[in-house]
């Protein structure tokens, strides 16, 4: 269900041109927006940290009906591909820790993915060759869109400009090995699709 005035940021590609930012409407079509405004960044990080003035510039692109591009003849990207940091919550849910058959955390443990891993929604993962235990599990991530240190927990969300789908891909037989260090096992290439959009708050709760 879509949040009462939340926006499906996109990052695609379309024949020939080079990856820019979009909105994906309702019925599935993208509105450019570099080509509304094209002094709007192209990358999805810097499009966040330009906070409201950057949403507004959106949301007139979105209301002017212009700038229109067929959804069948692009293709799309992670909504971010260059964060500056992917922190991670492992063993976040009770199935998941009987699975693995280990205790329930009465901590977050915390991990984390290079960016080198990020590849789209769409993407083939690629298997690595060293490993023959492959497996995976599809995760919330929030994205911040707002910089901020020793935030309450009342005004946390404030900092979160939306949220994704992110297809957490393990390597686990590297998950065992080195002191059960995660790190390796979580960051061989291609191993994190994200997408395909990052959608906003909006007004919903």
């Amino acid at each position: 269900m879509r949040l009462p005035g939340a926006m499906r940021l996109v990052r695609f590609r379309g024949p020939g041109v080079s990856p820019g930012l979009g909105l994906e409407e309702t019925r599935g079509d993208l509105v450019d927006l570099g080509a509304a405004d094209p002094t709007l960044p192209r990358s999805m990080r810097q499009f966040l940290e330009s906070g409201a003035q950057g949403m507004a510039a959106a949301q007139r692109a979105l209301e002017s009906g212009r700038f229109r591009v067929a959804r069948g003849g692009t293709q799309l990207l992670a909504p971010v591909g260059d964060p500056e940091k992917l922190i991670c919550v492992g063993l976040n849910y009770r199935d998941h820790c009987l699975e693995q058959g280990v205790p329930i955390p009465s901590e977050p443990l915390i991990f984390s993915k290079f960016p080198s891993a990020i590849t789209g929604p769409f993407d083939d993962i690629v298997h690595p060759q060293e490993s023959s235990e492959v497996d995976w599990e599809v995760e919330l991530a929030a994205v911040i869109g707002k910089k901020g240190r020793h935030i309450p927990q009342s005004v946390a969300m404030e900092h979160v400009a939306g949220f994704m789908v992110a297809n957490d891909v393990s390597a686990r037989d590297w998950q065992r090995r080195n002191g059960r260090q995660w790190l390796l096992s979580k960051t061989f290439g291609h191993l994190l699709s994200l997408g395909p959009a990052l959608v906003t708050q909006g007004g919903g709760d």
